[in-house]
């Protein structure tokens, strides 16, 4: 396993950076890919969406269904249009989940107020269009194009916080105080309107300038305060350089791109949110948590010695989480560690409860915290469950509780098929790119080993921006050092790339 560099061809949906399984939530791009469809790159994508089983197209009844919803009146519920909401998003999004008002309390602290998209206001349970969604799960992202989960209609239109339109949502206050603890929360229906569709690097040059108004200035202090309780309480956020597709001169490049702060903020914001509705859910006895187990025995004690291997300073009494904070993910030995800390992340998965009879595990140990998913229902199924126990604690729909039991395996079927994508389409272009560079030499450092073929592991190129597996050598891989290699395989078709030491 190396480092992992994931494709960043998703948005930023803030679901949480410890939840994620690098513990960074990376934004999603619109690349169009150019050449012709018969070109081998999106060859190669138009095969692996025959091979998975992607769907097209939406049946014509859920397109017919989803017009009549569009079309409908918005619904009788509180109006907060009056309240300034903004959006945080890649550029070129329009499926916005969330909006977001900040504001000091009278009485001292913050006021978060986060508006999510209200899905569930267009969504006829047992109808074409849940059982569609029923049917996806999650949307899934190519670099050409994106399958979603409801038709963009919907999730790009109707049911989206743009900007400059009223739209049902599902209203977040959670009141904090100095420290940015939380000490109210409070969740209803309600009409929204958002003011200004921003992008991460707009977010963070304003508030480094000093120019952002104070709805806008109070992200960088609210988000701050709770990655200080995020140490606190031993939380962890692993911040690992990521893959990103950019096309450049009607062609495309691979790259690496490091996370800004205002991506932890923005995140920070969303997490708050999924820990208030997983207490909510505890607190009336059902409910739907993304749980994660405590690291196995040994785990930590086998990353000291990966520390030590890779030239790491890491004091006894130092935590884990605080190690974690000191690294520096532009260093390649850093960055490797980095990525072997992610198998204290492996295994999260989705818990059910009812009736009051809590599950054995409530909390998912990267956050530290009892947590659920609840901020992104345009592109995930289960979040539309969350809002409506969250909204009706003690008396969730109908709906909701015939199918809260089988929500679990559904979603890890549709996050597995997710993963399963994205690590197929960053082999394809990476394939794609170096197809006509086979023989050439590279630059790159020795991002991890196989334990039981020490001459076999995963090189990090400096450029481009590519992962691949090592082989070919007769002697142990220098892991974390500089290494020369020599691309011997690089073929779209079959999405493999492959190095040897020169």
């Amino acid at each position: 396993m190396g480092i992992s560099l994931r494709w960043v061809l998703r948005q930023r949906k803030g679901c949480g950076r410890a939840d994620c399984a690098y513990a960074r939530v990376m934004p999603r791009r619109r690349i169009r890919v150019t050449g012709t469809p018969e070109a081998p790159l999106r060859a190669a994508l138009a095969a692996l969406r025959t091979e998975l089983g992607v769907p097209e197209s939406f049946p014509p009844e859920v397109l017919a269904e989803a017009e009549r919803a569009a079309a409908a009146p918005l619904p009788q519920v509180p109006d907060a249009t009056d309240l300034p909401f903004f959006t945080v998003d890649p550029p070129t999004s329009m499926d916005l989940d969330q909006a977001m008002h900040l504001s000091r309390r009278g009485t001292g602290g913050y006021r978060v107020r986060y508006a999510i998209a209200d899905v569930a206001s267009f969504v006829v349970p047992g109808g074409a269009l849940d059982t569609e969604a029923h049917r996806r799960v999650t949307t899934l992202y190519f670099p050409d194009e994106k399958t979603p989960l409801h038709p963009p209609l919907l999730s790009e239109g109707a049911a989206s916080l743009l900007p400059d339109v009223t739209r049902p949502a599902v209203l977040w206050t959670i009141d904090l105080d100095a420290d940015g603890r939380t000490v109210a929360v409070d969740v209803h229906r309600a009409l929204v309107r958002s003011r200004a569709k921003l992008d991460y690097a707009t977010v963070q040059r304003r508030i480094d300038a000093g120019t952002a108004e104070e709805p806008l200035a109070l992200l960088k202090d609210i988000g701050e305060a709770r990655e200080r309780l995020e140490v606190e309480r031993g939380g962890i956020s692993l911040n690992v350089p990521e893959q990103e597709i950019v096309e450049r001169d009607h062609t495309y490049e691979l790259a690496y791109r490091a996370p800004l702060p205002a991506d932890g903020w923005n995140a920070q914001i969303s997490l708050l949110t999924g820990m208030a509705a997983a207490d909510l859910m505890l607190k009336h006895g059902t409910g739907v948590l993304r749980t994660l187990p405590a690291a196995p025995d040994g785990a930590v004690g086998r990353l000291h010695r990966t520390a030590h291997a890779l030239g790491i300073d890491w004091p006894h009494h130092v935590s884990y989480a605080q190690l974690i904070r000191s690294l520096d993910p532009h260093l390649p030995h850093h960055a490797a560690f980095l990525q072997e800390c992610t198998a204290l992340l492996r295994g999260a998965g989705y818990t059910v409860f009812r009736d009051g009879e809590l599950p054995p595990i409530t909390t998912h140990a990267a956050v530290a915290a009892p947590y659920t998913h609840c901020t992104a229902p345009l592109r995930r199924l289960v979040d539309r469950y969350a809002a409506e126990i969250c909204l009706s604690p003690q008396s969730p729909p109908a709906w909701v509780l015939a199918g809260l039991d089988a929500l679990p395996k559904q979603m890890a079927d549709g996050t597995r098929l997710a993963g399963t994508v994205e690590r197929e389409c960053v082999d394809i272009v990476e394939a794609a790119l170096l197809k006509d560079r086979v023989g050439d030499l590279f630059d790159g450092y020795v991002v991890d080993v196989d334990e039981h073929q020490p001459a076999v592991g995963k090189v990090q190129l400096d450029s481009p921006a590519v992962v691949a597996r090592l082989e070919g050598g007769t002697t142990p891989l220098p892991l974390g050092e500089r290494l020369r290699v020599r691309l011997t395989q690089a073929d779209p078709g079959t999405s493999k790339v492959r190095f040897a030491p020169a």
